[in-house]
Protein backbone atom coordinates (compact mmCIF):
# COMPACT_ATOMS: atom_id res chain seq x y z
CA UNK A 1 0.00 0.00 0.00
CA UNK A 2 1.49 3.39 -0.97
CA UNK A 3 2.36 6.02 1.63
CA UNK A 4 0.22 9.10 1.09
CA UNK A 5 1.79 12.09 2.79
CA UNK A 6 -0.74 14.93 3.05
CA UNK A 7 -0.94 18.19 4.96
CA UNK A 8 -1.74 16.20 8.12
CA UNK A 9 1.27 13.95 7.45
CA UNK A 10 0.85 10.18 7.38
CA UNK A 11 -1.28 7.93 9.56
CA UNK A 12 -1.68 4.19 9.28
CA UNK A 13 -2.41 1.06 11.30
CA UNK A 14 0.54 -0.20 13.35
CA UNK A 15 2.09 -3.40 11.95
CA UNK A 16 -0.15 -3.19 8.89
CA UNK A 17 1.13 -0.26 6.85
CA UNK A 18 2.81 1.61 9.68
CA UNK A 19 5.95 -0.50 9.84
CA UNK A 20 9.59 0.25 10.62
CA UNK A 21 10.47 -0.33 6.97
CA UNK A 22 7.85 2.09 5.64
CA UNK A 23 8.79 4.63 8.29
CA UNK A 24 12.43 4.50 7.19
CA UNK A 25 11.39 4.98 3.55
CA UNK A 26 9.25 7.97 4.51
CA UNK A 27 12.02 9.47 6.63
CA UNK A 28 14.45 9.19 3.73
CA UNK A 29 11.96 11.09 1.57
CA UNK A 30 11.66 13.74 4.29
CA UNK A 31 15.46 14.02 4.46
CA UNK A 32 15.62 14.40 0.67
CA UNK A 33 12.80 16.95 0.58
CA UNK A 34 14.26 19.07 3.38
CA UNK A 35 17.67 19.01 1.70
CA UNK A 36 16.22 20.15 -1.62
CA UNK A 37 16.55 23.70 -2.89
CA UNK A 38 12.76 23.80 -3.20
CA UNK A 39 12.22 23.21 0.54
CA UNK A 40 14.80 25.81 1.50
CA UNK A 41 13.13 28.48 -0.60
CA UNK A 42 9.61 27.61 0.51
CA UNK A 43 10.36 27.27 4.20
CA UNK A 44 12.49 30.36 4.55
CA UNK A 45 9.99 32.43 2.60
CA UNK A 46 7.55 31.82 5.45
CA UNK A 47 10.06 32.71 8.17
CA UNK A 48 10.19 36.41 7.39
CA UNK A 49 7.06 37.40 9.28
CA UNK A 50 6.09 39.79 12.06
CA UNK A 51 8.49 39.91 14.97
CA UNK A 52 7.37 39.07 18.50
CA UNK A 53 7.96 42.67 19.63
CA UNK A 54 4.68 43.81 18.05
CA UNK A 55 2.73 40.93 19.53
CA UNK A 56 2.57 38.75 16.44
CA UNK A 57 3.84 35.22 16.01
CA UNK A 58 7.44 35.14 17.34
CA UNK A 59 10.11 34.25 14.80
CA UNK A 60 13.88 34.08 14.71
CA UNK A 61 16.14 36.48 12.87
CA UNK A 62 17.89 35.09 9.83
CA UNK A 63 17.73 31.65 8.30
CA UNK A 64 17.38 28.33 10.15
CA UNK A 65 20.22 25.83 10.35
CA UNK A 66 19.77 23.67 7.25
CA UNK A 67 21.48 20.72 8.93
CA UNK A 68 19.49 20.60 12.17
CA UNK A 69 16.28 18.61 12.79
CA UNK A 70 14.06 17.95 15.82
CA UNK A 71 12.30 14.62 16.49
CA UNK A 72 9.60 14.01 19.09
CA UNK A 73 7.05 11.32 19.91
CA UNK A 74 3.84 10.66 21.84
CA UNK A 75 2.79 7.79 24.14
CA UNK A 76 1.52 5.38 21.49
CA UNK A 77 2.74 1.82 21.09
CA UNK A 78 6.37 1.86 19.86
CA UNK A 79 6.40 5.65 19.31
CA UNK A 80 9.74 5.98 21.12
CA UNK A 81 11.24 3.21 18.96
CA UNK A 82 9.85 4.76 15.80
CA UNK A 83 11.35 8.13 16.77
CA UNK A 84 14.74 6.47 17.22
CA UNK A 85 14.53 5.02 13.70
CA UNK A 86 13.65 8.43 12.28
CA UNK A 87 16.69 9.88 14.07
CA UNK A 88 18.95 7.14 12.63
CA UNK A 89 17.88 7.89 9.06
CA UNK A 90 18.18 11.65 9.47
CA UNK A 91 21.62 11.29 11.07
CA UNK A 92 22.75 9.08 8.19
CA UNK A 93 21.73 11.90 5.86
CA UNK A 94 23.99 14.34 7.66
CA UNK A 95 21.49 16.06 9.95
CA UNK A 96 22.19 16.83 13.60
CA UNK A 97 19.09 15.45 15.28
CA UNK A 98 17.67 16.72 18.56
CA UNK A 99 15.67 13.75 19.83
CA UNK A 100 13.23 14.25 22.70
CA UNK A 101 14.28 12.29 25.77
CA UNK A 102 10.68 11.25 26.52
CA UNK A 103 7.17 11.65 25.14
CA UNK A 104 6.15 15.29 24.70
CA UNK A 105 3.26 17.37 23.34
CA UNK A 106 3.33 18.16 19.64
CA UNK A 107 3.29 21.94 20.35
CA UNK A 108 6.38 21.55 22.57
CA UNK A 109 8.21 19.82 19.71
CA UNK A 110 7.01 22.47 17.25
CA UNK A 111 8.25 25.22 19.54
CA UNK A 112 11.60 23.39 19.85
CA UNK A 113 12.01 23.50 16.06
CA UNK A 114 11.77 27.28 16.18
CA UNK A 115 13.71 27.70 19.43
CA UNK A 116 16.61 25.50 18.27
CA UNK A 117 16.72 27.24 14.90
CA UNK A 118 16.15 23.92 13.10
CA UNK A 119 15.11 23.58 9.48
CA UNK A 120 12.31 21.10 10.28
CA UNK A 121 10.91 18.65 12.81
CA UNK A 122 9.26 15.22 12.84
CA UNK A 123 6.65 14.19 15.39
CA UNK A 124 5.65 10.54 15.78
CA UNK A 125 1.95 10.62 16.61
CA UNK A 126 -1.49 9.77 15.29
CA UNK A 127 -2.95 12.58 17.40
CA UNK A 128 -6.55 11.79 18.45
CA UNK A 129 -6.94 8.67 16.29
CA UNK A 130 -7.72 5.20 17.63
CA UNK A 131 -4.94 3.30 19.48
CA UNK A 132 -4.22 0.96 16.55
CA UNK A 133 -2.90 3.90 14.51
CA UNK A 134 0.39 5.72 14.55
CA UNK A 135 1.60 8.49 12.30
CA UNK A 136 4.09 11.17 11.33
CA UNK A 137 3.63 14.94 11.47
CA UNK A 138 6.12 17.18 9.72
CA UNK A 139 6.99 20.62 11.12
CA UNK A 140 8.51 23.54 9.28
CA UNK A 141 11.14 25.99 10.53
CA UNK A 142 8.62 28.55 11.82
CA UNK A 143 7.23 26.15 14.44
CA UNK A 144 4.06 25.01 12.71
CA UNK A 145 2.91 22.29 10.33
CA UNK A 146 4.79 21.97 7.07
CA UNK A 147 3.28 23.80 4.13
CA UNK A 148 1.14 21.84 1.65
CA UNK A 149 3.83 22.42 -0.99
CA UNK A 150 6.47 20.94 1.31
CA UNK A 151 4.31 17.89 2.05
CA UNK A 152 3.81 17.35 -1.67
CA UNK A 153 7.56 17.50 -2.12
CA UNK A 154 7.92 14.66 0.42
CA UNK A 155 5.45 12.53 -1.52
CA UNK A 156 7.35 13.23 -4.74
CA UNK A 157 10.54 11.88 -3.16
CA UNK A 158 8.70 8.82 -1.80
CA UNK A 159 7.60 7.92 -5.33
CA UNK A 160 10.94 8.85 -6.89
CA UNK A 161 12.93 6.73 -4.43
CA UNK A 162 10.59 3.80 -5.00
CA UNK A 163 11.00 4.02 -8.78
CA UNK A 164 14.78 4.10 -8.40
CA UNK A 165 14.71 1.24 -5.83
CA UNK A 166 16.61 3.55 -3.49
CA UNK A 167 16.44 2.49 0.13
CA UNK A 168 16.99 4.67 3.20
CA UNK A 169 20.38 5.68 4.53
CA UNK A 170 20.92 4.21 8.00
CA UNK A 171 23.36 4.89 10.81
CA UNK A 172 23.87 2.92 14.00
CA UNK A 173 22.06 4.72 16.81
CA UNK A 174 24.90 4.49 19.35
CA UNK A 175 27.44 5.59 16.78
CA UNK A 176 25.27 8.59 15.88
CA UNK A 177 25.01 9.46 19.57
CA UNK A 178 28.78 9.22 20.08
CA UNK A 179 29.46 11.39 17.04
CA UNK A 180 26.97 14.03 18.20
CA UNK A 181 24.60 13.56 15.27
CA UNK A 182 21.83 12.46 17.66
CA UNK A 183 21.46 14.56 20.80
CA UNK A 184 18.86 13.88 23.48
CA UNK A 185 17.08 16.92 24.91
CA UNK A 186 14.11 17.96 27.07
CA UNK A 187 11.73 20.06 24.94
CA UNK A 188 9.67 21.13 27.96
CA UNK A 189 12.39 23.38 29.43
CA UNK A 190 12.29 26.01 26.69
CA UNK A 191 8.56 25.45 26.13
CA UNK A 192 7.77 26.27 29.77
CA UNK A 193 10.02 29.32 29.67
CA UNK A 194 8.09 30.53 26.64
CA UNK A 195 4.68 29.82 28.23
CA UNK A 196 5.63 31.88 31.28
CA UNK A 197 5.70 34.91 28.96
CA UNK A 198 2.14 34.22 27.81
CA UNK A 199 0.38 32.93 30.94
CA UNK A 200 0.06 35.20 33.99
CA UNK A 201 0.95 32.89 36.87
CA UNK A 202 0.68 35.78 39.34
CA UNK A 203 -3.03 36.09 38.56
CA UNK A 204 -3.44 32.35 39.06
CA UNK A 205 -1.46 32.40 42.34
CA UNK A 206 -3.72 35.17 43.71
CA UNK A 207 -6.73 32.88 43.32
CA UNK A 208 -5.48 29.26 43.11
CA UNK A 209 -7.86 26.78 41.52
CA UNK A 210 -8.86 23.21 42.29
CA UNK A 211 -9.31 21.27 39.10
CA UNK A 212 -8.81 17.96 37.31
CA UNK A 213 -6.61 17.37 34.26
CA UNK A 214 -7.48 14.43 32.02
CA UNK A 215 -4.45 13.73 29.84
CA UNK A 216 -6.26 10.81 28.19
CA UNK A 217 -3.00 8.81 28.46
CA UNK A 218 -1.48 11.18 25.89
CA UNK A 219 1.78 13.11 25.77
CA UNK A 220 0.26 16.10 27.55
CA UNK A 221 0.52 14.08 30.76
CA UNK A 222 1.99 16.05 33.64
CA UNK A 223 2.50 19.20 31.58
CA UNK A 224 -0.18 21.50 33.05
CA UNK A 225 0.39 20.20 36.58
CA UNK A 226 4.17 20.69 36.36
CA UNK A 227 3.87 24.17 34.86
CA UNK A 228 1.60 25.36 37.69
CA UNK A 229 3.81 24.13 40.52
CA UNK A 230 4.23 26.88 43.07
CA UNK A 231 0.98 28.67 42.22
CA UNK A 232 -1.02 27.00 44.99
CA UNK A 233 -3.36 25.22 42.58
CA UNK A 234 -4.65 21.80 43.66
CA UNK A 235 -4.47 19.69 40.52
CA UNK A 236 -5.59 16.09 40.29
CA UNK A 237 -4.52 14.32 37.10
CA UNK A 238 -6.33 11.29 35.73
CA UNK A 239 -5.26 8.98 32.89
CA UNK A 240 -1.74 10.38 33.20
CA UNK A 241 0.14 7.09 33.37
CA UNK A 242 1.75 5.38 30.38
CA UNK A 243 -0.89 3.36 28.53
CA UNK A 244 -0.10 2.91 24.81
CA UNK A 245 -3.61 1.54 24.21
CA UNK A 246 -5.25 4.64 25.73
CA UNK A 247 -7.53 2.38 27.75
CA UNK A 248 -9.19 1.26 24.51
CA UNK A 249 -10.68 4.71 23.81
CA UNK A 250 -9.92 7.38 21.24
CA UNK A 251 -7.72 10.00 22.95
CA UNK A 252 -9.96 12.82 21.70
CA UNK A 253 -11.20 15.45 24.21
CA UNK A 254 -14.88 15.40 23.26
CA UNK A 255 -17.84 14.64 25.48
CA UNK A 256 -18.30 10.97 24.53
CA UNK A 257 -14.75 10.06 25.66
CA UNK A 258 -14.64 12.12 28.85
CA UNK A 259 -16.70 9.94 31.17
CA UNK A 260 -13.73 9.45 33.53
CA UNK A 261 -13.29 13.23 33.79
CA UNK A 262 -16.96 13.71 34.62
CA UNK A 263 -16.67 10.97 37.23
CA UNK A 264 -13.61 12.57 38.81
CA UNK A 265 -15.32 15.96 39.03
CA UNK A 266 -18.44 14.37 40.56
CA UNK A 267 -16.33 13.02 43.44
CA UNK A 268 -15.45 16.60 44.41
CA UNK A 269 -11.70 16.55 43.70
CA UNK A 270 -11.96 19.53 41.38
CA UNK A 271 -14.22 22.44 40.48
CA UNK A 272 -13.74 21.98 36.75
CA UNK A 273 -11.72 19.85 34.32
CA UNK A 274 -9.34 20.21 31.40
CA UNK A 275 -8.62 17.54 28.79
CA UNK A 276 -5.96 17.23 26.08
CA UNK A 277 -5.80 14.75 23.23
CA UNK A 278 -3.22 12.09 22.34
CA UNK A 279 -0.50 14.56 21.35
CA UNK A 280 -1.89 17.54 23.30
CA UNK A 281 -2.54 19.91 20.41
CA UNK A 282 -6.28 20.01 21.21
CA UNK A 283 -8.21 21.20 24.26
CA UNK A 284 -11.57 20.36 25.83
CA UNK A 285 -13.03 21.33 29.22
CA UNK A 286 -15.78 20.43 31.66
CA UNK A 287 -17.51 22.58 34.25
CA UNK A 288 -18.20 21.66 37.85
CA UNK A 289 -21.54 20.08 36.96
CA UNK A 290 -19.87 17.68 34.52
CA UNK A 291 -21.10 19.61 31.47
CA UNK A 292 -18.71 19.56 28.51
CA UNK A 293 -17.37 22.97 27.49
CA UNK A 294 -16.53 22.65 23.82
CA UNK A 295 -13.73 24.44 21.89
CA UNK A 296 -16.26 26.90 20.44
CA UNK A 297 -16.92 28.28 23.90
CA UNK A 298 -13.25 28.04 24.93
CA UNK A 299 -12.19 30.12 21.92
CA UNK A 300 -14.96 32.68 22.46
CA UNK A 301 -14.11 32.98 26.18
CA UNK A 302 -10.43 33.39 25.30
CA UNK A 303 -11.14 36.09 22.73
CA UNK A 304 -13.27 38.03 25.19
CA UNK A 305 -10.63 37.73 27.92
CA UNK A 306 -7.69 38.74 25.73
CA UNK A 307 -9.53 41.85 24.55
CA UNK A 308 -11.33 42.95 27.72
CA UNK A 309 -8.81 41.97 30.40
CA UNK A 310 -5.46 42.08 28.62
CA UNK A 311 -6.37 44.89 26.26
CA UNK A 312 -4.99 43.04 23.24
CA UNK A 313 -6.11 43.50 19.65
CA UNK A 314 -5.44 41.94 16.27
CA UNK A 315 -7.15 39.89 13.61
CA UNK A 316 -9.20 36.82 14.51
CA UNK A 317 -9.18 33.63 12.44
CA UNK A 318 -11.66 30.78 12.65
CA UNK A 319 -12.43 27.85 10.40
CA UNK A 320 -15.68 27.55 8.48
CA UNK A 321 -16.95 24.98 11.03
CA UNK A 322 -16.38 27.17 14.10
CA UNK A 323 -19.01 29.11 16.05
CA UNK A 324 -20.33 32.47 14.89
CA UNK A 325 -20.13 33.68 18.47
CA UNK A 326 -16.65 34.67 17.31
CA UNK A 327 -18.18 36.84 14.57
CA UNK A 328 -20.43 38.61 17.05
CA UNK A 329 -17.53 39.31 19.41
CA UNK A 330 -15.38 40.61 16.56
CA UNK A 331 -18.18 42.96 15.53
CA UNK A 332 -18.43 44.24 19.10
CA UNK A 333 -14.68 44.86 19.39
CA UNK A 334 -14.15 46.11 15.84
CA UNK A 335 -11.70 43.32 14.99
CA UNK A 336 -10.96 41.96 11.52
CA UNK A 337 -12.25 38.41 11.10
CA UNK A 338 -11.06 35.76 8.66
CA UNK A 339 -12.90 32.52 7.88
CA UNK A 340 -10.79 29.65 6.53
CA UNK A 341 -11.28 26.07 5.33
CA UNK A 342 -11.01 23.36 7.97
CA UNK A 343 -7.42 22.67 9.07
CA UNK A 344 -5.07 24.62 11.32
CA UNK A 345 -2.61 25.11 8.45
CA UNK A 346 -5.04 27.68 7.00
CA UNK A 347 -5.11 29.53 10.32
CA UNK A 348 -1.32 29.39 10.49
CA UNK A 349 -1.10 31.12 7.10
CA UNK A 350 -2.74 34.19 8.62
CA UNK A 351 -0.70 34.00 11.83
CA UNK A 352 2.48 34.09 9.77
CA UNK A 353 1.41 37.01 7.59
CA UNK A 354 -0.08 39.48 10.08
CA UNK A 355 -0.83 40.29 13.69
CA UNK A 356 -3.41 37.68 14.72
CA UNK A 357 -4.97 37.88 18.17
CA UNK A 358 -6.39 34.35 18.21
CA UNK A 359 -7.08 31.56 15.76
CA UNK A 360 -8.86 28.27 16.22
CA UNK A 361 -11.07 25.47 14.94
CA UNK A 362 -13.97 23.44 16.26
CA UNK A 363 -11.82 20.37 16.85
CA UNK A 364 -9.97 22.11 19.71
CA UNK A 365 -6.82 23.38 18.00
CA UNK A 366 -6.41 26.98 19.20
CA UNK A 367 -3.47 29.38 19.53
CA UNK A 368 -3.10 33.06 20.28
CA UNK A 369 -0.83 36.08 19.89
CA UNK A 370 2.84 35.60 20.71
CA UNK A 371 2.69 31.81 20.39
CA UNK A 372 3.60 29.40 17.59
CA UNK A 373 1.16 29.04 14.67
CA UNK A 374 -0.16 25.69 15.88
CA UNK A 375 -2.98 24.37 18.04
CA UNK A 376 -1.82 23.93 21.64
CA UNK A 377 -3.89 22.15 24.29
CA UNK A 378 -1.77 22.96 27.37
CA UNK A 379 -1.50 26.70 26.72
CA UNK A 380 -5.25 27.02 26.10
CA UNK A 381 -5.96 25.04 29.26
CA UNK A 382 -3.64 27.32 31.21
CA UNK A 383 -5.29 30.41 29.75
CA UNK A 384 -8.65 29.03 30.87
CA UNK A 385 -7.28 28.60 34.41
CA UNK A 386 -6.04 32.20 34.30
CA UNK A 387 -9.47 33.41 33.12
CA UNK A 388 -11.28 31.62 35.93
CA UNK A 389 -8.81 32.91 38.52
CA UNK A 390 -9.06 36.49 37.25
CA UNK A 391 -12.86 36.50 37.07
CA UNK A 392 -13.29 34.82 40.47
CA UNK A 393 -16.20 32.98 38.94
CA UNK A 394 -16.78 29.33 38.13
CA UNK A 395 -16.34 28.02 34.60
CA UNK A 396 -20.10 27.45 34.49
CA UNK A 397 -20.72 31.11 35.35
CA UNK A 398 -18.22 32.32 32.73
CA UNK A 399 -19.97 30.27 30.05
CA UNK A 400 -23.39 31.57 31.17
CA UNK A 401 -22.09 35.16 30.95
CA UNK A 402 -20.73 34.50 27.47
CA UNK A 403 -23.99 32.99 26.20
CA UNK A 404 -25.99 35.86 27.70
CA UNK A 405 -23.83 38.29 25.72
CA UNK A 406 -23.40 36.57 22.34
CA UNK A 407 -25.63 33.50 22.51
CA UNK A 408 -27.60 31.45 22.97
CA UNK A 409 -25.99 28.87 20.74
CA UNK A 410 -26.22 25.10 20.38
CA UNK A 411 -23.99 22.92 18.24
CA UNK A 412 -23.93 19.42 16.78
CA UNK A 413 -21.76 17.54 14.32
CA UNK A 414 -22.10 14.13 12.71
CA UNK A 415 -20.59 12.09 9.87
CA UNK A 416 -23.14 10.54 7.51
CA UNK A 417 -21.91 7.59 5.48
CA UNK A 418 -23.01 7.34 1.85
CA UNK A 419 -23.70 4.08 0.06
CA UNK A 420 -21.18 4.85 -2.68
CA UNK A 421 -18.46 7.41 -3.38
CA UNK A 422 -19.60 10.73 -4.84
CA UNK A 423 -17.27 13.39 -6.20
CA UNK A 424 -16.73 16.22 -3.72
CA UNK A 425 -17.21 18.85 -6.42
CA UNK A 426 -20.40 17.16 -7.60
CA UNK A 427 -22.03 17.25 -4.15
CA UNK A 428 -20.87 20.81 -3.47
CA UNK A 429 -22.24 21.95 -6.82
CA UNK A 430 -25.56 20.23 -6.17
CA UNK A 431 -25.89 21.78 -2.69
CA UNK A 432 -25.11 25.25 -4.04
CA UNK A 433 -27.54 25.03 -6.96
CA UNK A 434 -30.35 23.54 -4.86
CA UNK A 435 -30.00 25.69 -1.75
CA UNK A 436 -33.34 25.79 0.11
CA UNK A 437 -35.15 29.07 0.70
CA UNK A 438 -35.40 28.35 4.41
CA UNK A 439 -34.71 25.75 7.09
CA UNK A 440 -36.57 25.53 10.38
CA UNK A 441 -38.62 28.63 9.59
CA UNK A 442 -35.56 30.85 9.03
CA UNK A 443 -34.57 32.22 5.61
CA UNK A 444 -31.22 31.35 4.05
CA UNK A 445 -29.42 34.69 3.72
CA UNK A 446 -26.05 33.48 2.47
CA UNK A 447 -24.59 30.41 0.77
CA UNK A 448 -20.84 29.89 1.08
CA UNK A 449 -18.70 27.29 -0.67
CA UNK A 450 -15.25 27.84 0.84
CA UNK A 451 -15.00 24.28 2.19
CA UNK A 452 -18.11 22.30 1.43
CA UNK A 453 -21.35 24.28 1.35
CA UNK A 454 -22.51 26.49 4.22
CA UNK A 455 -26.03 27.85 4.60
CA UNK A 456 -26.27 30.88 6.89
CA UNK A 457 -29.73 31.69 8.20
CA UNK A 458 -31.35 34.99 9.12
CA UNK A 459 -30.97 34.37 12.88
CA UNK A 460 -27.23 33.59 12.45
CA UNK A 461 -27.80 29.85 12.68
CA UNK A 462 -25.88 27.84 10.07
CA UNK A 463 -25.49 24.44 8.46
CA UNK A 464 -22.23 23.22 6.93
CA UNK A 465 -22.10 20.11 4.73
CA UNK A 466 -18.55 19.00 3.83
CA UNK A 467 -18.09 15.98 1.56
CA UNK A 468 -14.99 14.00 2.48
CA UNK A 469 -12.33 13.97 -0.19
CA UNK A 470 -11.13 10.47 0.73
CA UNK A 471 -14.20 8.41 1.68
CA UNK A 472 -17.98 8.31 0.97
CA UNK A 473 -18.91 10.49 3.95
CA UNK A 474 -20.75 13.78 4.43
CA UNK A 475 -19.56 15.74 7.45
CA UNK A 476 -22.48 17.77 8.77
CA UNK A 477 -22.11 20.65 11.24
CA UNK A 478 -24.94 22.77 12.63
CA UNK A 479 -25.20 25.72 15.02
CA UNK A 480 -28.55 27.14 16.07
CA UNK A 481 -30.08 29.52 18.56
CA UNK A 482 -31.97 26.62 20.15
CA UNK A 483 -31.96 22.84 19.93
CA UNK A 484 -35.10 22.84 17.80
CA UNK A 485 -33.21 24.73 15.11
CA UNK A 486 -30.17 22.45 15.44
CA UNK A 487 -32.40 19.39 14.95
CA UNK A 488 -33.98 21.01 11.89
CA UNK A 489 -30.56 21.75 10.42
CA UNK A 490 -29.24 18.26 11.10
CA UNK A 491 -32.43 16.78 9.70
CA UNK A 492 -31.86 18.66 6.45
CA UNK A 493 -28.30 17.35 6.33
CA UNK A 494 -29.58 13.78 6.73
CA UNK A 495 -32.08 14.41 3.93
CA UNK A 496 -29.26 15.54 1.65
CA UNK A 497 -27.24 12.40 2.47
CA UNK A 498 -30.24 10.20 1.65
CA UNK A 499 -30.81 12.00 -1.66
CA UNK A 500 -27.28 11.39 -2.98
CA UNK A 501 -27.01 7.67 -2.05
Amino acid sequence: MPIHFGTDGWRAVISDTFTFNNLRLLTQAIADAVASEYWDKTGNGKNTVRAASNGGTPVRDGKPDLHKMVVGFDTRFLSDRYAGEVARVLAANGYTVYLAQSDAPTPAISYAVQHLNAIAGVMITASHNAPRYNGVKLKSAYGGSALPEQCRRVEIYINDNEERARGPNLMDFDQARQSGLIQRFNPLTAYFEHLHKLINCDVIAENPQRFVVDSMYGSGRGVIKTFLQGTGCEISEIRGEMNPGFGGAHPEPISRYLGPLAGAISTGIGDFGLATDGDADRIGAMDGRGVFVDPHKIMALSLRYLVEKRGWSGAVVRTVSTTRMIDRLCKRYGLKLYETPVGFNHIADHMLKEDVLIGGEESGGISFKGHIPEGDGPIMGLLLVEMIAAARKSLHELVEDLLAEVGPTFYERTDLRLNHPVAKSEISGYLTRHAPAEIGGQKIVEVGNMDGVKYILADDSWLLIRPSGTEPVLRVYAEGRDMKMVKALMGYGEKVAASVT
